[in-house]
Protein backbone atom coordinates (compact mmCIF):
# COMPACT_ATOMS: atom_id res chain seq x y z
CA UNK A 1 0.00 0.00 0.00
CA UNK A 2 1.29 3.43 -0.87
CA UNK A 3 0.27 6.91 0.10
CA UNK A 4 1.23 10.06 -1.76
CA UNK A 5 -0.05 12.67 0.65
CA UNK A 6 -1.84 12.77 3.96
CA UNK A 7 -5.29 12.68 2.33
CA UNK A 8 -4.63 10.18 -0.48
CA UNK A 9 -4.29 6.53 0.36
CA UNK A 10 -3.69 4.18 -2.54
CA UNK A 11 -4.79 0.60 -2.16
CA UNK A 12 -3.53 -1.72 -4.88
CA UNK A 13 -6.02 -3.48 -7.12
CA UNK A 14 -4.53 -6.74 -5.87
CA UNK A 15 -5.43 -5.91 -2.25
CA UNK A 16 -8.87 -4.70 -3.30
CA UNK A 17 -9.54 -7.94 -5.20
CA UNK A 18 -8.22 -10.07 -2.33
CA UNK A 19 -10.42 -8.36 0.25
CA UNK A 20 -13.51 -8.51 -1.98
CA UNK A 21 -12.96 -12.19 -2.82
CA UNK A 22 -12.49 -13.11 0.84
CA UNK A 23 -15.54 -11.08 1.90
CA UNK A 24 -17.53 -13.05 -0.69
CA UNK A 25 -16.01 -16.30 0.57
CA UNK A 26 -16.99 -15.37 4.14
CA UNK A 27 -20.57 -14.66 3.02
CA UNK A 28 -20.87 -17.91 1.04
CA UNK A 29 -18.91 -20.45 3.07
CA UNK A 30 -21.30 -21.02 5.94
CA UNK A 31 -20.79 -24.42 7.50
CA UNK A 32 -17.39 -24.93 5.88
CA UNK A 33 -18.72 -25.35 2.34
CA UNK A 34 -16.24 -24.83 -0.49
CA UNK A 35 -16.56 -21.95 -2.94
CA UNK A 36 -14.93 -22.08 -6.37
CA UNK A 37 -12.67 -19.40 -7.79
CA UNK A 38 -15.16 -19.03 -10.63
CA UNK A 39 -17.97 -18.23 -8.17
CA UNK A 40 -15.83 -15.69 -6.32
CA UNK A 41 -14.58 -14.09 -9.54
CA UNK A 42 -18.06 -13.83 -11.02
CA UNK A 43 -19.68 -12.50 -7.84
CA UNK A 44 -17.10 -9.72 -7.45
CA UNK A 45 -16.29 -9.11 -11.13
CA UNK A 46 -12.62 -10.08 -10.69
CA UNK A 47 -10.59 -11.57 -13.55
CA UNK A 48 -10.41 -15.31 -12.76
CA UNK A 49 -6.74 -15.79 -13.66
CA UNK A 50 -5.71 -12.82 -11.51
CA UNK A 51 -7.84 -14.14 -8.66
CA UNK A 52 -6.19 -17.57 -8.84
CA UNK A 53 -2.78 -15.96 -8.29
CA UNK A 54 -4.12 -13.97 -5.36
CA UNK A 55 -5.72 -17.05 -3.80
CA UNK A 56 -2.40 -18.90 -4.10
CA UNK A 57 -0.71 -16.16 -2.06
CA UNK A 58 -3.48 -16.20 0.53
CA UNK A 59 -3.19 -19.99 0.74
CA UNK A 60 0.58 -19.78 1.20
CA UNK A 61 0.06 -17.40 4.14
CA UNK A 62 -2.51 -19.71 5.76
CA UNK A 63 -5.57 -17.53 5.29
CA UNK A 64 -7.39 -19.97 3.00
CA UNK A 65 -7.10 -23.60 1.97
CA UNK A 66 -7.98 -25.13 -1.34
CA UNK A 67 -9.35 -28.50 -2.36
CA UNK A 68 -8.91 -29.81 -5.89
CA UNK A 69 -11.30 -31.81 -7.95
CA UNK A 70 -14.85 -31.63 -9.23
CA UNK A 71 -16.19 -30.61 -5.83
CA UNK A 72 -13.15 -28.47 -5.04
CA UNK A 73 -12.89 -24.86 -4.10
CA UNK A 74 -11.70 -22.58 -1.33
CA UNK A 75 -12.46 -22.39 2.38
CA UNK A 76 -10.92 -20.46 5.23
CA UNK A 77 -7.95 -21.94 7.04
CA UNK A 78 -8.88 -19.80 10.05
CA UNK A 79 -12.09 -18.15 11.16
CA UNK A 80 -13.14 -15.06 9.15
CA UNK A 81 -13.75 -13.38 12.52
CA UNK A 82 -10.00 -13.60 13.14
CA UNK A 83 -8.81 -12.34 9.73
CA UNK A 84 -8.50 -8.57 9.50
CA UNK A 85 -8.23 -6.44 6.39
CA UNK A 86 -4.66 -5.69 7.48
CA UNK A 87 -3.87 -9.43 7.40
CA UNK A 88 -5.13 -9.68 3.82
CA UNK A 89 -3.26 -6.59 2.63
CA UNK A 90 -0.02 -7.75 4.24
CA UNK A 91 -0.44 -11.18 2.62
CA UNK A 92 -0.71 -9.89 -0.93
CA UNK A 93 1.14 -6.55 -0.79
CA UNK A 94 3.42 -6.50 2.26
CA UNK A 95 3.56 -3.76 4.92
CA UNK A 96 0.65 -1.36 5.33
CA UNK A 97 2.80 1.75 5.00
CA UNK A 98 6.20 2.40 3.49
CA UNK A 99 8.20 5.45 2.50
CA UNK A 100 10.22 4.29 -0.47
CA UNK A 101 11.64 0.97 0.66
CA UNK A 102 11.60 1.88 4.36
CA UNK A 103 8.95 1.28 6.99
CA UNK A 104 7.84 4.14 9.23
CA UNK A 105 9.97 4.03 12.34
CA UNK A 106 13.06 2.94 10.41
CA UNK A 107 13.65 6.38 8.92
CA UNK A 108 15.57 9.18 10.58
CA UNK A 109 15.38 12.77 9.41
CA UNK A 110 17.46 15.71 10.53
CA UNK A 111 16.89 19.37 11.23
CA UNK A 112 13.47 20.85 10.59
CA UNK A 113 12.21 17.52 9.16
CA UNK A 114 13.21 15.44 12.21
CA UNK A 115 9.65 15.16 13.52
CA UNK A 116 8.46 13.90 10.13
CA UNK A 117 9.48 10.36 11.15
CA UNK A 118 6.89 10.60 13.93
CA UNK A 119 4.24 11.75 11.45
CA UNK A 120 4.79 8.64 9.29
CA UNK A 121 4.51 6.42 12.36
CA UNK A 122 1.23 8.18 13.25
CA UNK A 123 -0.09 7.62 9.71
CA UNK A 124 0.72 3.91 9.98
CA UNK A 125 -0.97 3.78 13.39
CA UNK A 126 -4.13 5.38 11.97
CA UNK A 127 -4.21 2.84 9.13
CA UNK A 128 -3.81 0.05 11.66
CA UNK A 129 -6.61 1.48 13.82
CA UNK A 130 -9.03 0.76 10.98
CA UNK A 131 -7.51 -2.11 9.01
CA UNK A 132 -6.67 -4.21 12.08
CA UNK A 133 -10.16 -3.67 13.49
CA UNK A 134 -12.33 -4.69 10.52
CA UNK A 135 -12.57 -8.44 9.87
CA UNK A 136 -13.81 -10.42 6.90
CA UNK A 137 -16.77 -11.52 9.02
CA UNK A 138 -17.64 -7.84 9.55
CA UNK A 139 -17.71 -7.28 5.78
CA UNK A 140 -19.79 -10.41 5.16
CA UNK A 141 -22.26 -9.24 7.82
CA UNK A 142 -22.37 -5.73 6.34
CA UNK A 143 -21.52 -4.23 9.71
CA UNK A 144 -18.46 -2.29 10.83
CA UNK A 145 -16.98 -2.24 14.34
CA UNK A 146 -18.23 0.75 16.38
CA UNK A 147 -14.94 2.70 16.29
CA UNK A 148 -14.74 2.41 12.50
CA UNK A 149 -18.44 3.10 12.03
CA UNK A 150 -18.00 6.30 14.06
CA UNK A 151 -15.30 7.46 11.63
CA UNK A 152 -17.56 6.74 8.63
CA UNK A 153 -20.46 8.68 10.15
CA UNK A 154 -18.38 11.86 10.42
CA UNK A 155 -19.48 14.01 7.42
CA UNK A 156 -15.97 15.44 7.19
CA UNK A 157 -14.63 11.96 6.39
CA UNK A 158 -16.53 12.02 3.09
CA UNK A 159 -15.19 15.41 1.98
CA UNK A 160 -12.27 15.52 -0.47
CA UNK A 161 -9.50 17.92 0.43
Amino acid sequence: MLFRSMDTMRLTVKSDYAIRALAELAARSKGGSLVTAEELAEAQNIPRRFLLGIMAELRKDGLVMSHRGVDGGYAFDQLPEKITLADVIRSVDGPLAQIGDERPGEIAYVGAAAVLADVWVAVRASLRAVLEEVTLADLAAGKLPPAVDKLVRDPEAWQPH
